[in-house]
């Protein structure tokens, strides 16, 4: 006898959204203050072959600019053209990019400041944690590499209390594929209610 099984399946997207970019923390040599935010430019450096790359940067309260280290005494051979040539036109790609690099920072020896970054963004439907039976697929997508803890994605998207989400989590109507106290800074899933139920069409009896 011919069996048909229909998967009941639905889907959210949260979407991360950028809302600038972090600001760079490093203590300014005029009025010691610590919170800087690209210029907008990067200042290439020839010596012959040799090139110096750096990231330029204000202090938000003198306006002071800083240098931040990108390549250093490195041959021009050693850089893709490509590249180069956005580090001399300043394009603003590669100025976003180096202003959100957590491994620059930790080379230059500052930090990124993340606050106001960013703002969660859900096409949440009508969803009854406690009684919904149905599971909820969420995938989240980032635009920006903010690093978020799990739990508050879970409060700022779900509404709920920390205990709450917590207890959620714990008890499994929340499945998740790291830690709530973990920290994301990338695309992942996690789901939402009870188990997953197949409904067969001209199943036996």
């Amino acid at each position: 006898m011919n069996r048909k099984a229909e998967l009941v399946d639905r889907k959210s997207l949260w979407l991360v959204r950028e809302l600038g970019l972090p600001a760079i923390v490093k203590t300014c040599v005029s009025c010691r203050t610590t919170r800087h935010h690209p210029t907008g430019k990067v200042r290439v450096n020839a010596n012959g072959k040799i090139l110096d790359v750096w990231l330029l940067i204000g202090c938000e309260r003198c306006g002071r600019t800083s240098k931040i280290p990108v390549h250093e005494r490195v041959h021009v051979q050693t850089l893709d053209h490509d590249r180069l040539v956005m580090f001399e036109t300043n394009d603003p790609a590669v100025v976003r990019e180096l202003a959100m690099d957590a491994a620059l920072a930790g080379r230059a020896g500052h930090r990124l400041d993340w606050t106001g970054t960013w703002a969660l963004e859900t096409d949440m439907p009508f969803y009854e944690i406690e009684k919904d039976l149905e599971p909820l697929d969420v995938i989240v997508r980032f635009e920006l590499p903010a690093p978020i803890r799990v739990g508050k994605l879970l409060m700022a998207g779900l509404g709920l209390s920390r205990s709450a989400v917590r207890n959620a989590v714990d008890s499994g109507r929340i499945r998740l594929p790291m830690a709530v106290d973990a920290r994301v800074r990338a695309d992942f899933a996690f789901v939402i209610g009870g188990q997953r139920f197949l409904r067969f069409e001209g199943a036996p009896t």
